[in-house]
């Protein structure tokens, strides 16, 4: 277990990535009973998928977790090729159609979220991130003369721009103005360096603690680093977003299922409605394949204003339930 995290670290890949992917080793190995490693054959990763799928009928995602997991651990630890993986049962795919927000809703839930979390909620809608994204936002990320964010690292690792709407440059400027008195205070301590990957922080050591590398939404309080031990301030936590997005969607009364992605949902909607090109959307939100943007294209169709059920026909446009 201990070379597999060694090797997560030399490849310089996320915690939250090091954490799922130990989890499903000690799944795997718990599996495989009392098989030493070395003997490990792709036979036995075939048929732990598969359990997955058939036996604990885990969803498709999950099991790409898994899959993801043991196929790291067979390349990158034994340094063995698992081989044709066809026989494996996967479990089954469901492409599900997204929560999506009218404007007035979107309008009536941003108005519930407060302090740095009405600007993280804006930030979400007018740029459609991702909520891993933009906790992660680091300040020479903000590109206010050309109006745009830069996501860096996103979904795949992929670098991409997209909107800094006009309406959030003041209050950002404000916010970024009390974050840099927090970082301020954090370096009179000793604690102003914000963690960086290692290949940044060999080529650039004194990167970690210059203003531009700081995080544009820092945690409440100090923490120490899981990893090197080192106390500094973390971003906010994507829970904490979370948490007070669920808050808010209760305050406001909507009775949908409101997680902070239905943002990023609406946004998308809400650009095609005004006559946004599917590819443009495609790079904004950072999608790797177009048919992933196509499914909001299934939205749009039952959102169009002259798109009704043939009931209202019959029953006429001013009819009441009786």
């Amino acid at each position: 277990m201990e070379s597999t995290r060694k090797r997560i670290r030399v490849k310089q890949m996320a915690l939250r990535t090091e954490q799922s992917y130990l989890g499903w080793l000690k799944r795997f190995a718990k599996f495989a009973g009392e098989v030493a490693p070395k003997e490990i054959t792709p036979a036995h990763f075939g048929d732990f998928l598969t359990d997955l799928a058939t036996v604990e009928k885990v969803a498709a995602g999950t099991q790409n977790q898994a899959f993801n997991a043991i196929l790291f651990f067979y390349r990158e630890v034994l340094g063995l090729d698992p081989g044709d993986t066809a026989g494996v049962v996967r479990a089954p795919t469901r492409r599900r159609i997204p929560v999506v927000l009218t404007v007035p809703e979107v309008t009536i839930l941003l108005g519930e979220l407060e302090g740095s979390m009405a600007l993280i909620g804006r930030l979400m809608y007018g740029g459609g991130l991702r909520v891993s994204e933009v906790v992660r936002l680091r300040v020479k990320d903000l590109d206010f003369g050309q109006g745009q964010l830069i996501v860096r690292g996103g979904k795949g690792d992929k670098d991409r721009t997209t909107y800094l709407p006009l309406s959030l440059h003041e209050p950002l400027r404000n916010h970024l103005d009390r974050v840099r008195e927090l970082h301020e205070g954090d370096r009179s301590l000793g604690h102003g360096n914000v963690w960086l990957p290692d290949s940044l922080q060999r080529k650039y050591p004194k990167a970690a603690g210059e203003w531009i590398w700081q995080y544009v939404f820092p945690a409440k309080q100090l923490a120490v680093d899981p990893r090197s031990g080192v106390v500094r301030r973390h971003h906010v936590m994507d829970k904490t977003v979370q948490r007070e997005v669920k808050r808010a969607a209760g305050k406001a009364g909507i009775d949908k299922r409101i997680t902070p992605h239905v943002l990023r949902h609406s946004f998308a909607t809400h650009l095609l409605q005004r006559g946004k090109n599917i590819r443009e959307l495609q790079e904004l939100l950072g999608h790797a394949d177009v048919s992933t943007t196509m499914i909001y294209t299934h939205v749009l169709q039952r959102t169009a204003a002259d798109d009704r059920s043939p009931l209202d026909d019959l029953c006429g446009s001013n009819s009441t339930e009786r």
